[in-house]
């Protein structure tokens, strides 16, 4: 069965990044480490967890701990997402995302850590990466984090009950509409794409 298991090293893979490319023991150099792998970019659960854990860096760094994040898209579209995900914090773009994410277009690392998820597929019936938070230092440990789908919508990350909950992507405006009576709101963000929809549940 391929991927990491509980007590395995983490391979010193090499990845291109948002901060160009890195060998990843090399990254980690003495710290803790916690790599994010997201199934792609400009998803609305994704965007509100990496903006989360943007908030968090500084308290992350204090514990000499370095995050990196993982999808399945090109560094060119982590870029453009990373906007989004800043601007998701501070109603416009203010900086960069705090930690660097790897590009995984052709899901050469996702089949080597074992992070791909047989029942998530993209439009071209490819499988998308789970979505999980892995903690390492010199070992590896997993920490399986999923979200439930509640119909066809999601709770974004940090979600109370009573609070609005997210349109899943895959529902086009027309189907949205029908499906929640109370209509959507669309929040803008820098990309100019219209993937992050509310709703009332």
């Amino acid at each position: 069965m391929p991927g990491i298991l509980l007590g395995d090293v983490l391979p010193n893979f090499e990845a291109e990044t948002t901060i160009g490319k890195i060998k990843f023991h090399e990254f980690l150099g003495n710290s803790w480490g916690i790599l994010f792998s997201h199934p792609r970019d400009f998803t609305p659960v994704c965007t509100t967890e990496l903006a989360r854990a943007a908030k968090l860096h500084d308290e992350f760094k204090k514990r000499d701990v370095k995050m990196i994040a993982l999808s399945i898209d090109s560094v060119e579209d982590h870029r453009k997402w990373s906007e989004d995900i800043m601007s998701f914090n501070q109603d416009k773009t203010c900086c960069p995302v705090p930690f660097p994410i790897i590009a995984d277009d052709k899901r050469e690392l996702s089949v080597l850590l074992g992070m791909l998820d047989p029942d998530e597929r993209d439009k071209d019936g490819m499988p998308l990466t789970a979505r999980c938070v892995t903690i390492m230092v010199s070992q590896y440990y997993e920490c399986g984090k999923k979200f439930i789908c509640i119909h066809f919508s999601s709770p974004p990350f940090l979600f109370k009950p009573g609070q609005e909950v997210m349109v899943i992507p895959s529902l086009s405006d027309e189907e949205a509409n029908k499906l929640f009576p109370a209509g959507f709101t669309l929040k803008e963000v820098p990309s100019g794409k219209k993937y992050i929809r509310y709703t009332k549940p």
